[in-house]
């Protein structure tokens, strides 16, 4: 893997965040129990009261009576609508820890800080014949909540370039029947795909024939997973603000369909990596206009690690010195940034402090405190 990438690492396939593996527990999704915003209904009118008249004057020929004042037009106050609650998943490595460990003295920054905040759910390796009710498992819990669940297809062939996180399907026809079966556990609700960090940002490693051919399939993964549930978003990986030129990752994603509104809903960036916000949301939107497309395209940056931005030194591996940065939210109040997500969740490790995807108690107290 490129210093410059998003750096993805695997346990079981996919590292940085929760996954929902086959056989194994799901590793990390976070979220904090959140009620829902309260209703802002309107007051009721206070109408003005009418100007009493004046004593009548001695004089034979009375004044006209004053006219009482008109009551002001009332003024209906409008209901803010709360955005969408994001999901968090029950079952993820941050939680076990902090189930096991009542008496640490981390614990309490650890779960208020992380374990408590909603975060993606990665479906890592490839399981056709289970994958469809792992994926139903989650959203339809979601759909329980009134909540919004993030999901991470994670299982292209060659995924990585052969790097830490390698694996996935065998093939892409493989890989097609997977995110079949991916989609079919979609559901009706709304939920937020991220479809496949680093494919596309790191496809260098591709000839020109097998680049055109994985576009070409994640083009078609986003139409069938928009066909299978027209609620959900699907968003195509942009690497982030360090890595490749805007109009150079453009030209990419418009080969693999990000586009066109019938695969995409946008774009996603900084996934597993450190860099600011600001920086982001600024490439994410020099990309998105490069891009074309129609307007209702967005961006979704991952803030799980960037409170601190990125090391200078450019070092990926669990760097220290970071923080995590904005909590997840669908309600950036930023024009064409759709959320701020915690796509890999704080604490596992890229594998310099633990086995590539493990949790650490020490590198997430580091990251919370």
């Amino acid at each position: 893997m490129v210093a410059a990438a998003s750096v993805v690492v695997a346990m079981g396939g996919a590292t940085g965040v929760l996954s929902a593996l086959d056989g194994h527990r799901p590793s990390g999704e976070a979220g904090p129990t959140v009620t829902s915003s309260p209703r802002l209904l309107p007051l009721p009118a206070v109408p003005t009261p009418t100007t009493a008249s004046a004593s009548p004057s001695p004089s034979a020929s009375a004044s006209p009576k004053p006219r009482p004042e008109p009551t002001p037009t009332r003024k209906r106050t409008k209901t803010v609508a709360a955005a969408p609650l994001l999901y968090r998943h029950p079952d993820s490595q941050v939680l076990d820890w902090v189930r096991a460990h009542p008496g640490d003295s981390r614990r309490a920054v650890i779960e208020s800080r992380i374990a408590d905040r909603p975060a993606a759910v990665w479906f890592a390796d490839f399981t056709p014949s289970t994958i469809t009710a792992r994926v139903r498992a989650v959203t339809s819990a979601a759909a329980a909540q009134g909540r919004v669940p993030v999901v991470v297809p994670y299982a292209v062939p060659q995924r990585d370039c052969g790097g830490a996180s390698d694996g996935g399907a065998p093939d892409l026809a493989a890989y097609d029947g997977w995110i079949d079966r991916f989609a079919a556990g979609l559901g009706s609700g709304e939920v937020v795909v991220i479809l496949e960090p680093d494919a596309i940002a790191q496809s260098d490693c591709l000839s020109e024939g097998e680049q055109a051919d994985r576009f070409a399939s994640l083009a078609r993964a986003g139409r069938v997973l928009k066909a299978a549930d027209p609620k959900a978003r699907v968003y195509y990986d942009a690497g982030h603000s360090d890595w490749n030129p805007a109009a150079e990752q453009a030209s990419l994603l418009d080969q693999a369909g990000a586009a066109s509104p019938r695969s995409s809903d946008g774009i996603f960036t900084n996934v597993s990596n450190f860099h600011r916000t600001a920086d982001e949301i600024g490439y994410a939107r020099q990309v998105l206009s490069a891009l074309g497309g129609p307007a209702s395209l967005g961006a979704v940056v991952d803030t799980s690690r960037n409170g601190n931005g990125a090391p200078r030194d450019g070092e990926w591996c669990d760097p220290a010195g970071r923080k995590i940065g904005q909590a997840p939210t669908l309600n950036t109040h930023e024009s064409r940034i759709d959320a701020y997500l915690w796509v890999k969740l704080p604490g596992e490790s890229d594998g310099c402090k633990g086995s590539p995807g493990s949790f650490s108690a020490e590198y997430a107290y580091e990251l919370a405190r």
